[in-house]
């Protein structure tokens, strides 16, 4: 897969994004580093599929109450109300790109060390969770049935 020099600028905002807010919530939830892991994370997600799309995935109408939480808590982040502002982006996260997980975890389950660590007794069920069909979105799910 091939990425342009926009892309590979986009993968490391967002790569440089989720480490601040990882920070930001291990030092206590500290607000400059949540708010900055938030702005990188935005212009990073941006600069990998184009302004447009990304416009078009926040703008689904099936994305609506994942978009609302997302972009609420990053304002309550903004507002200096960084606990609940992380809370509420978390399961705006959740709702927004919870439909990723699934091909996440498969391509996990291909790389050398973190796919044996993943069928370990333990963390195998717990993937196994995270890979059911239940997870997966509705179109996928009818597709299956329909193909069958």
């Amino acid at each position: 897969m091939w990425l342009t020099d926009a892309q590979k600028i986009g993968v490391a905002l967002t790569t440089f994004g989720g480490l601040f807010m990882l920070l930001g919530v291990m030092l206590f939830f500290d607000g400059a580093l949540l708010a900055l892991g938030n702005l990188l994370f935005l212009s990073g997600l941006t600069l990998i599929i184009g302004p447009q799309k990304t416009f078009y995935f926040f703008a689904r109408k099936q994305k609506l109450r994942g978009t609302v939480c997302f972009i609420g808590g990053i304002i309550l982040v903004f507002l200096k109300w960084p606990f609940i502002g992380v809370v509420i982006e978390t399961i705006g996260f959740l709702n927004l790109f919870g439909d990723f997980f699934p091909v996440i975890l498969t391509f996990l389950r291909q790389v050398p060390f973190v796919g044996s660590l993943l069928n370990l007794p333990y963390i195998r069920d717990v993937s196994q969770c995270c890979r059911s069909s239940s997870l997966l979105p509705s179109h996928v799910l009818t597709a299956s049935v329909r193909y069958r």
